[in-house]
């Protein structure tokens, strides 16, 4: 007799079938704790099914193998139960903070895109000057309702009000175009007093220079309530250089919640349209720059920028270019 052959003895196999609800993926995932040796099954449809083999099974042993396979695919969902509920109240607590999240920042967003109205209120009997159909106004910050009681909308100058303050400069300087001579030994600041005799003609009062905001002093600004909401810096052109230092001036005075700025330009040189071509590319290089905005014209360039601290919240940048030609002797 060769006993390296295999020899076959006559045995039995006993097929149980275990129904179960539910959902049959969670047989596959491993809980925790877990055995090195777990329960092994087959799963059809909604039958876990398993097999007793032997050579002298006894209705006994087979009765104790069923419970023990049963016992441990049942403790093995409960331990799957246990991780499922904490990580079912972590996902609460994780859902209900990414919420939060969503909602304060989609607040904040509506408080910065919804122009909350600075409504102009015009004063009868205003002196018209060169600014022909204008009169004076008067800022009122109306506060519409919040969509719930925790949010209080900031107040933010409105596109209409942002268009009529550009407008007021754009004016002034025209006058300085038309009348050289005037203006030929005027310095910055004195510029900048000529624009707030004006602006403060149109808004009583409420613009001021060399006033402090933020972290530095800006050449005008224009406040509402104790809010700002106008900042504008005046320079003269001395090159790409300069003006992309000026950005950086401008947006180290703006806080967080100043959106409407501007720079004025003013040139004394000659060959004004090189300048007005190098100014797109000089502001473009800022980093801080987002995109080109509509609306811009030969003299006026639109921008969106980012704030210097939180490049997710945008304020316009309006650049003026202006000509003040040197009178001809």
């Amino acid at each position: 007799m060769d006993r390296s052959l295999p020899f076959y003895v006559t045995g039995s196999e006993i097929e149980v079938e275990v129904p179960f609800s539910g959902e049959a993926e969670a047989f596959k995932i491993q809980p925790n704790p877990h055995t090195l040796n777990p329960p092994r099954a087959a799963i059809h449809g909604s039958v876990l099914t398993f097999s007793i083999v032997g050579t002298n099974l006894d209705a006994d042993g087979v009765r104790r193998e069923i419970d023990s396979t049963v016992g441990s695919i049942q403790s093995y969902l409960g331990n799957l139960r246990s991780n499922v509920s904490g990580l079912n109240s972590q996902l609460l607590g994780e859902a209900r903070t990414a919420i939060e999240a969503r909602r304060s920042k989609l607040l904040a967003s509506r408080s910065m895109v919804a122009s909350l109205g600075f409504k102009m209120k015009e004063r009868d009997g205003a002196a018209k000057t060169f600014v022909a159909p204008e009169v004076r106004r008067r800022i009122t910050p109306v506060m519409p309702q919040a969509s719930t009681a925790p949010f209080e909308p900031e107040p933010a100058l409105s596109n209409a009000d942002y268009e009529h303050i550009l407008g007021v400069m754009q004016s002034m300087t025209q006058v300085m175009e038309l009348s050289p001579s005037a203006f030929h030994d005027v310095d910055e600041e004195a510029l900048r007093s000529h624009f707030l005799v004006q602006l403060n003609g149109h808004y009583q009062g409420q613009a001021t220079g060399e006033t402090f905001n933020y972290e530095g002093k800006t050449d005008i600004l224009i406040r509402s309530e104790g809010k700002n909401i106008f900042i504008a810096e005046c320079k003269f052109w001395s090159g790409p250089k300069k003006l992309i230092e000026t950005i950086d001036q401008l947006l180290g005075y703006s806080s967080w919640r100043d959106i409407k700025t501007a720079i004025v330009v003013f040139n004394r040189n000659r060959d004004f349209s090189k300048i007005l071509a190098a100014i797109p590319d000089a502001v473009r290089s800022h980093p801080q720059y987002k995109r080109d905005l509509p609306g811009s014209t030969e003299s006026a360039f639109r921008y969106q920028f980012a704030n210097r601290d939180d490049r997710n919240r945008e304020l316009f940048l309006t650049v003026l270019a202006f000509d003040v030609p040197t009178p001809r002797q």
